[in-house]
């Protein structure tokens, strides 16, 4: 048994590229975790997709060793898409390391991290990451971080992930400056589920972090809000790739419960775990309600597939606790579901982990915020979809989500970054210095502007130096109506969305460009077109593919040749008039239109 004395639970938090994972190795690596001939770049990214986007997209908890103390770390991810996972971890822990790349200093989302640890109360220890790059400013980065914490600068660690330099002493800092964990180990065991996974035959694993008491197998257990209960098969840590079975999960640390449930829904992240027997009278705080930015239609692309997709969205429930779902029916579409996500590459991941884990083809909707409706009835409707406006004579008002956005950007970049806000139709509040030459601009934005491709172009308009950030913070009116698209005159609900008015005609004419070079061409004309209350604002046309009937013709008179040629004509007229109602719309042709270009 470990003494709650010699434990020590932190994370590592960063803006997304700052090396995280990379020192997360180093740290396995020295402590002797990880064998030198295991070891491999990512240890703790366990998903092919994190390796392949080299992104962290789950936490990952892994116990190691270091002089005499048991320390529990919590990787992190760094993208705004993300932050739910941080802080989850954060809740979890008594420390953070704070991460900052030499090389570029501070951005966004170290900011934003940064005031989650500090909401936790956590002790913070900063740390420069890179120092063996050539590009390293050691001095003007060590300046900007004790700028914004407050810190001494000999309190600022310097570290490389890459070759292991200043690793030890980062250790030596977290045994002296992270407090070690407090809780009453004779108190009735609670613990606190900060993530879960499934496994086709122990059922859900929980994640957990024991504020009180302890935990043995074959211990009967509760869980004090879905109230479901159960016997512990297996306890134990998590070691990077393997489970660590143990005979008790003590007061105090961080580990693995085989809850043996095999309802998804009984084990949810933020729930506390307590004896059956001796059950705890109050539960843990839990975790804010995480609050979905963005809504997407997911569909299968083959009907036949909705069961797997409704199981897949279960278990990846499980394991990603900001993901919302419902079901959803689209007469274009069949059925579905209507899914609540943090952002644009959240909805990428989510699409490809279904993808890849469960063989599924998906058809996904143009994505889209929720508005809030207010009738003139005075009833107040929140609108997630286009399909679920109401009828705009019916409407008194409507409001969009509008977000507080941090964008760390060069002084030299201020006039682009500026337009660009500016032309997103961004309110700008305030400017903040970090260096000289470093700037946090603040600015109010509507959420819908920020989803898409915004992050795209902040990186174009600063030659990919500047960094974004931001949170909700309220709902205002806007002029939204909802944009029409009809295929062969036929209206696609799939390609619905709601804009402003007057940029109704752009997106339109945007999105049929878009769809004009992802539908394949017919034996009859494709008229597409963009509609904003049965009146068309833009439209295109698919020519007829060409074939040649006189093909089979050798010699004769060249009015036979008319004659095929003019029936031809005649026919080709005819389908386009009837608007024949098969074109074949391509997967691909719906995601083109997720970019606005």
């Amino acid at each position: 048994m470990v003494p709650q004395s010699q434990i020590r639970n932190f994370c590592i938090i960063a803006h997304i590229d700052h090396g995280k994972s990379t020192l997360s190795d180093r740290l396995l690596e020295v402590t002797g975790t990880v064998d030198k001939r295991q070891m491999k770049d990512q240890m703790l990214d366990s998903m092919d997709l994190e390796r392949e986007r080299g992104i962290t997209i789950k936490l990952a908890p892994a116990r190691m060793e270091h002089k005499g103390h048991t320390l529990n770390l919590i990787d992190t991810p760094g993208h705004v898409d993300f932050n739910y996972e941080v802080s989850r971890s954060l809740a979890a822990v008594e420390g953070a390391v704070l991460l900052v790349d030499a090389t570029q200093g501070v951005q966004a989302q170290t900011i934003g991290n940064l005031y989650l640890a500090i909401a936790e109360d956590l002790v913070i220890i900063p740390a420069l990451n890179k120092i063996d790059m050539p590009a390293a400013d050691v001095p003007r980065r060590m300046a900007e971080l004790v700028q914004l914490i407050g810190c001494k600068p000999e309190d600022v660690l310097l570290v490389s992930g890459k070759t292991g330099e200043g690793v030890p002493e980062l250790l030596d800092a977290i045994v002296e400056r992270v407090p070690a964990p407090e809780g009453n180990p004779a108190a009735p065991a609670r613990a606190l589920v900060f993530d879960s996974a499934y496994d086709d035959y122990k059922g859900v694993v929980a994640y957990v972090r024991v504020m009180d008491g302890g935990f043995r197998k074959g211990d009967r257990i509760l869980m004090m809000a879905s109230r479901s209960d159960g016997e512990l098969l297996d306890v134990g840590a998590l070691r990077p790739g393997r489970f660590d079975a143990m005979p008790e999960l003590e007061c105090g640390q961080i580990g693995y419960v085989v809850t043996g449930f095999k309802d998804i829904a009984a084990c949810r992240v933020g729930d506390t775990v307590t004896n059956l027997k001796v059950p705890a009278t109050e539960a843990l705080s839990g975790y804010r309600e995480v609050r979905p930015m963005v809504f997407a239609g997911l569909f299968p692309k083959e009907g036949f597939d909705f069961s797997r997709l409704r199981e897949g969205m279960e278990r990846l429930k499980l394991n990603d606790a900001s993901l919302t779902y419902e079901p959803e029916h689209s007469p274009a579409l069949g059925y579905g579901f209507r899914c609540g996500l943090l952002g644009m590459l959240h909805m990428e991941i989510v699409k490809e982990r279904l993808s890849r884990e469960f063989d599924i083809e998906l058809v996904v909707t143009v994505p889209s915020v929720a508005y809030k409706v207010n009738k003139m009835s005075g009833e107040v409707l929140i609108v997630k979809s286009p399909s679920e406006l109401p009828d705009m004579s019916h409407i008194q008002s409507i409001e969009e989500p509008w977000v507080k956005a941090d964008i760390v950007t060069p002084s030299d970049h201020i006039g682009g970054v500026m337009q660009l806000v500016t032309d997103r139709r961004g309110i700008y509040k305030d400017t903040e210095y970090l260096s000289e030459n470093r700037v946090i601009l603040h600015y109010e934005i509507p959420l819908a502007m920020v989803i898409v491709d915004f992050y795209d172009k902040l990186k174009s308009v600063s030659s990919g130096y500047a960094s974004l950030n931001y949170e909700l913070i309220d709902f205002r009116v806007a002029d939204v109506v909802k944009l029409e698209i009809l295929v062969a005159e036929e209206p696609v609900e799939a390609f619905a969305s709601l804009v402003y008015r007057d940029e109704a005609e752009r997106v339109g004419r945007r999105m049929l460009e878009s769809l004009k070079t992802s539908i394949h061409a017919a034996s009859f004309v494709i008229k597409l077109q963009a509609a904003v209350g049965g009146k068309i604002v833009a439209s295109e046309r698919i020519s007829a593919q060409r074939k040649d009937v006189t093909a089979g013709l050798y010699g004769g008179d060249v009015t036979r040749k008319r004659k095929l040629l003019e029936k031809q004509k005649k026919g080709k007229a005819k389908m386009a008039a009837i608007g024949r109602g098969s074109v074949d719309i391509p997967s691909e042709a719906y995601m083109s239109v997720l970019k606005r270009g």
